[in-house]
């Protein structure tokens, strides 16, 4: 009888770690802000799946994607949510930060040129210019709006965008100077 009941224990510990497992790597597939095109309007829509739901039902089984929140709530909020279907057909593809750090890679500062390798998220996080010379923090931008921002905007690395943020907010404090050349000092 000890070892039917031992036997239990630990097959209830096997399958109470295979669920937790499972939970946590659905969580971490579907969490975030992703980027869709929305079936109604074929426009951009910023949209975040109920992940912490999703990976509580995939304990016991697989529960249908259902969305948390959309860019175009509340007034749709009573759609079909048609456009899980894409986030189901590639979850890595329309994730913001997948989206966000494809754009980046290879391209230079807009004002350094320094070319951008892959972006860590818990550093200092890249910016945009736009034709105003207004820097903005990607992460600032609706997410909705973001596609449009990526391609009328020029990237920004973070140094940049505090340096230039500085110059914009403070122009009493910035003083420009020429550049320096030998032949002006009277050096050679």
């Amino acid at each position: 009888m000890k070892y039917v009941l031992i036997m239990l224990m630990i097959a209830a510990g096997v399958f109470a770690i295979a669920a937790l497992r499972r939970a946590l790597r659905t969580y971490l597939k579907f969490r975030g802000k992703r980027l869709v095109s929305c079936p109604e309007t074929h426009k951009p829509a910023a949209v975040r799946i109920a992940a912490t739901q999703l990976a509580l039902k995939s304990t016991v089984g697989n529960g249908p994607l259902r969305l948390s929140e959309c860019s175009r709530w509340p007034e749709r909020e009573a759609c079909g949510q048609e456009c899980l279907a894409q986030i189901q057909e590639a979850p890595q593809a329309c994730l913001v930060w997948t989206i966000i750090n494809r754009w980046y890679q290879g391209q230079n500062c807009a004002y350094c040129h320094k070319p951008f390798g892959e972006i860590h998220w818990h550093d200092h996080p890249p910016a945009l210019v736009d034709y105003e010379r207004r820097t903005v923090e990607w992460d600032k931008i609706p997410t909705d709006k973001l596609q449009d921002a990526l391609g009328t905007h020029w990237p920004v690395c973070w140094n940049c965008h505090i340096a230039e943020t500085f110059r914009r907010e403070h122009p009493e404090l910035v003083l420009d100077r020429p550049a320096h050349s030998p032949t002006a000092t009277g050096t050679s």
